[in-house]
């Protein structure tokens, strides 16, 4: 089996402002390129040879792919674009400072959404101009299955159907494989991969800008797995 690079996007102009962002396609912060850019020289220093490279549909993300790929040097390298890689929807939260809202609906269902596994956020009404169905990129796709605000479980749903769709292929042809998503669906496909309970995967986190690596064998097992440094 292959190889897979897991990294999480720098930090977006959101993330410093601490507000939901969820599919609102927000850019990197200055830092956030900074980060990117050192996860490219830790790939570059330890002479790792990408083969493909996926990411989301949302800026924060490619940019951090085009980023590590430029400063390691391999631009070249295809990359493959995906909803389904999406962050987790959150629904009317998103554009609201976390802060506030943890004021506004306590904390109880605050930690029920934020760090639950099934617990959705409040949605969004279909005429919500933050509706994805009225955001051209996501035009091609049938609207039934744009969200309007997703529990963890529902983006484990997508992102790990995405995995054995795409990824997994690739994988068992032996190629190594860089992701640049975000935090949400990242710990979704980490959830999977690690065969982490919905209780434990509460307590992962997953930091921006730091690459982790991981090797499989022939039947998908872990076999390794460690943090670029």
């Amino acid at each position: 089996m292959g190889k897979l690079i897991l990294v999480r996007h720098g930090k977006s102009l959101w993330n410093v402002k601490n507000v939901f962002t969820g599919w609102t396609d927000i850019d990197l912060a200055p830092e956030g390129m900074e980060e990117a850019r050192k996860a490219g020289e830790l790939i570059k220093s330890n002479l790792i040879e990408i083969d493909l490279c996926f990411s989301s549909y949302l800026k924060r993300a490619i940019r951090t792919a085009w980023i590590i790929l430029e400063t390691a040097e391999m631009m070249h390298v295809d990359t493959r674009y995906s909803w389904k890689l999406n962050e987790r929807h959150y629904g009317d939260w998103q554009g609201k400072n976390k802060d506030e809202v943890l004021k506004e609906v306590g904390e109880a269902f605050f930690l029920s959404v934020r760090r639950g596994y099934d617990t959705p956020p409040p949605s969004l009404s279909n005429t919500d101009k933050r509706n994805p169905e009225f955001d051209s990129n996501y035009k091609a796709l049938d609207t039934s299955v744009l969200p309007l605000g997703e529990s963890l479980k529902d983006t484990s749903k997508r992102v790990v159907n995405y995995f054995f769709e795409a990824i997994a292929p690739e994988l068992a042809k032996g190629k190594t494989i860089l992701i640049a998503a975000h935090g949400n669906s990242l710990r979704a496909l980490i959830e999977y991969l690690e065969h982490i309970s919905s209780d434990e995967i509460a307590k992962v986190e997953v930091a921006t800008g730091v690459p982790h690596m991981y090797a499989f064998d022939d039947k998908l097992n872990i076999t390794e797995h460690y943090p670029l440094r």
